[in-house]
C-alpha cells in the first residue's frame, strides 16, 4: 500500500460528486479518523502519514487521528494480518470513546480493508457519532482472491493464500487471519454465512441486527471509491458493495441487484433512496490517485 497510495501523478478522476459542508464543530472543522489498509501502518510517511499531512494542509486546524492498532508501528502492521477483527473494532471503539476531541462527531476515511473495518465501527459503536464514512477501495462484500499484495508484504501474502486455500472457514484460520474474516467464497455460500466471524456478521448474513441497521443509517453520507484498474482486490465490484453471484465465480451483481439491498437487511436501500450513498470511481490501480483527484472528489465531504 505504501508504494502506491500516493503515486500522485497517476490516476485521473472519472466522476466528481459535490456535497454540502458538514456542520461546524469546535474550531470550525470536523475531526477525521483514518484507518489504513493491509500491509500498512498508521504513520508511514509515504502513505498514511502523507495523507494526514495533506489533510492538515487542506483543512487548517483539523484534528486528524490515524489509528494505530497496537503499541507501535510494527505491531500495527502485523495486526492488520493477524489480530481478530472483532477485537480490533472493540479497541478502536474504546479509543474513539475516550478521545475528547471526537465527542461532537467525526468523519471517517478507511483505505482498502480499513473501509469495511470503519463501517463496522459505525454499525457497532454509534457514540461518538460518525458523520460521513469514506471507503477508499474497501471490500464491503469481501474478497474471493488475493491476486497481488500491496507494499512489501508479498511473503506474508503467499502464506495467507495458502491458508485461505486450505480452509478459510476453519476455526483456526478465522480466528488468526484477518483476511479470512472477510473471505467470501461464492461456491461455499453456506460455509461463509455460518463460519465467517466478521463479514457475515456486519453484513447481516445470519440474522438482521436492527441496531446495526439503525446505526448505519445515522451516517450523513457513505462514500465508496472504486479503482477501475484494481489488481489487488478481487472482485473489484466489492468496492461498491457488489459481488459474485452465489453458486459460481464468474458473474457479478451490483449492490442494487443483491438480496442484501432488495431485502434492505442493512438499511442501504433506504440510504440510497435518501441520497446518502455516493459511488465514485477512478481509473487507477488499487489506492492510486493524485492529490488533485483527492481534493476535487473527497475533500468536499470533509470540509
Amino acid at each position: 500500500m505504501a508504494a502506491v497510495l500516493l503515486a500522485l501523478t497517476l490516476a485521473a478522476p472519472v466522476l466528481l460528486v459535490a456535497s454540502g459542508p458538514v456542520p461546524d464543530t469546535n474550531n470550525g472543522t470536523v475531526p477525521l479518523v483514518l484507518w489504513h489498509g493491509m500491509g500498512d501502518s498508521c504513520c508511514n510517511p509515504l502513505s498514511m502519514g502523507s495523507i494526514k499531512k495533506m489533510m492538515e494542509e487542506e483543512i487548517p486546524g483539523i484534528y486528524v487521528l490515524s489509528l494505530m492498532i497496537g503499541k507501535n508501528v510494527v505491531e500495527d502492521t502485523e495486526n492488520g494480518f493477524f489480530l481478530d477483527m472483532n477485537t480490533q473494532v472493540l479497541m478502536v471503539c474504546s479509543q474513539l470513546a475516550q478521545d475528547a476531541r471526537l465527542q461532537g462527531g467525526y468523519n471517517a476515511m478507511g483505505f482498502s480493508q480499513g473501509g469495511q473495518f470503519l463501517r463496522a465501527v459505525a454499525q457497532r459503536c454509534p457514540s461518538p457519532p460518525m458523520r460521513t464514512l469514506i471507503s477508499v477501495g474497501g471490500q464491503h462484500q469481501g474478497v474471493y482472491g488475493l491476486p497481488r499484495c500491496p507494499g512489501e508484504s508479498s511473503h506474508i501474502c503467499d502464506m495467507i493464500r495458502e491458508a485461505l486455500n486450505r480452509g478459510a472457514y476453519s476455526d483456526l484460520v478465522q480466528k488468526h487471519l484477518v483476511q479470512a474474516q472477510y473471505w467470501h467464497d461464492p461456491l461455499n455460500d453456506d460455509l461463509y454465512k455460518q463460519h465467517s466471524l466478521f463479514l457475515a456478521d456486519i453484513n447481516q448474513e445470519r440474522v438482521v441486527n436492527e441496531t446495526y441497521r439503525k446505526n448505519l443509517q445515522q451516517l450523513q453520507k457513505f462514500v465508496m471509491v472504486k479503482f477501475l484498474q484494481d489488481t489487488v482486490v478481487d472482485p473489484v465490484d466489492t468496492e461498491w458493495f457488489g459481488f459474485l453471484k452465489a453458486g459460481q465465480a464468474k458473474e457479478t451483481e451490483t449492490l442494487q441487484e443483491s438480496a442484501l439491498y432488495r431485502e434492505d437487511r442493512l438499511g442501504l436501500a433506504a440510504m440510497d433512496k435518501a441520497h446518502k450513498l455516493v459511488f465514485l470511481s477512478t481509473d487507477g490501480d488499487h489506492l492510486q490517485f493524485s492529490r488533485e483527484w483527492f481534493t476535487a472528489n473527497l475533500l468536499p465531504f470533509l470540509r
